[in-house]
């Protein structure tokens, strides 16, 4: 296929539901078949229903360490109280995106707010993790929330899909999120029978994950919920035809082509770099987060 054109589509990975710890979570990536998708490494979609007759502060994801990669949180119902071990505190809500880039090394909490709680509201997150260049991993860690209205919004021809940027360049518009790698993140909403032409970086890797809904991918065909398309890397757009009102994330990025070595929460180079992170972590070298 030549270089300029549509994007064929290489893997169709459907998220199966896995044991994170004690929470039921559907992951699409990694898979047997596909380890990562450089620079993109892990997409757990993840619902869940709290215990009205326990303190939020004691429900959700407990502190815990990350180096090495970013983890991003994309709030599809709900809200996530995040915290972390450089000060941050943080209530991000339905349509709102926590992009975190750990660096060297930061401890971080995910919980309900008790607002949700008490109101046995149900929690549904997206949360991807991309690998930082080698260049990025021991720098300091920096968090960004991403309220609604500081997303550029692309709106397509027809009125009927509209799409958030959330990181990267498109069509004379920037996010606000400046990110480790070469990235183009997109977050888009649509009606029945919505149009819509993508255009990606030529070189990118390029994912299309399928929230809800169901849509038409030119050159393919139909695709349902909770699926993620990988394309292959020729080709510079993708075209989506919406079958009914859907919701859908577009993650492409140029490559790191590095080695990977990931163990739990730290994704390095090697496996020394690996052993320490976790000894700088039991050291306090990645802070602690005491939550009140």
């Amino acid at each position: 296929m030549d270089e300029v054109g549509i994007k064929k589509v290489k893997y169709v990975l459907p998220a199966e539901k896995i044991d994170m710890d004690g929470f039921p979570v559907k992951q699409a990536l990694p898979t047997h078949k596909v380890q990562q998708v450089d620079p993109f490494l892990l997409l757990h979609h993840a619902t869940t229903k709290f215990n009205k007759n326990r303190p939020a502060k004691h429900q959700g994801v407990g502190p815990h360490p990350h180096r090495g990669f970013s983890p991003v949180t994309f709030i599809i119902e709900g809200e996530v109280r995040h915290r972390d071990s450089w000060g941050h505190d943080q209530v991000a809500k339905a349509g709102e995106v926590q992009w975190m880039h750990a660096g060297a090394g930061i401890v971080h909490s995910e919980r309900p707010t008790e607002k949700m709680v008490q109101a046995s509201e149900k929690q549904e997150i997206i949360q991807l993790w991309i690998n930082s260049p080698s260049s990025a991993k021991m720098q300091p860690p920096e968090y960004t929330y991403l309220s609604t209205k500081a997303m550029p919004l692309i709106i397509s021809e027809d009125e009927k899909i509209k799409t958030k940027l959330i990181a990267g360049n498109y069509k004379e518009q920037r996010g606000k999120i400046t990110p480790k790698n070469e990235l183009l993140v997109l977050w888009g909403n649509g009606k029945e029978d919505g149009f819509e032409q993508f255009n990606i970086p030529k070189d990118f890797n390029c994912m299309l994950y399928l929230i809800k809904g169901s849509l038409n991918i030119k050159g393919y065909g139909l695709v349902e919920a909770e699926q993620l398309i990988v394309y292959g890397i020729s080709g510079d757009s993708i075209e989506i035809t919406l079958k009914q009102d859907s919701q859908f994330l577009i993650l492409s990025g140029k490559p790191l082509d590095e080695k990977v070595t990931q163990h739990g929460p730290y994704v390095m180079n090697t496996q020394t770099e690996v052993l320490e992170a976790m000894r700088d972590y039991q050291m306090g070298k990645m802070g602690i987060l005491i939550e009140d």
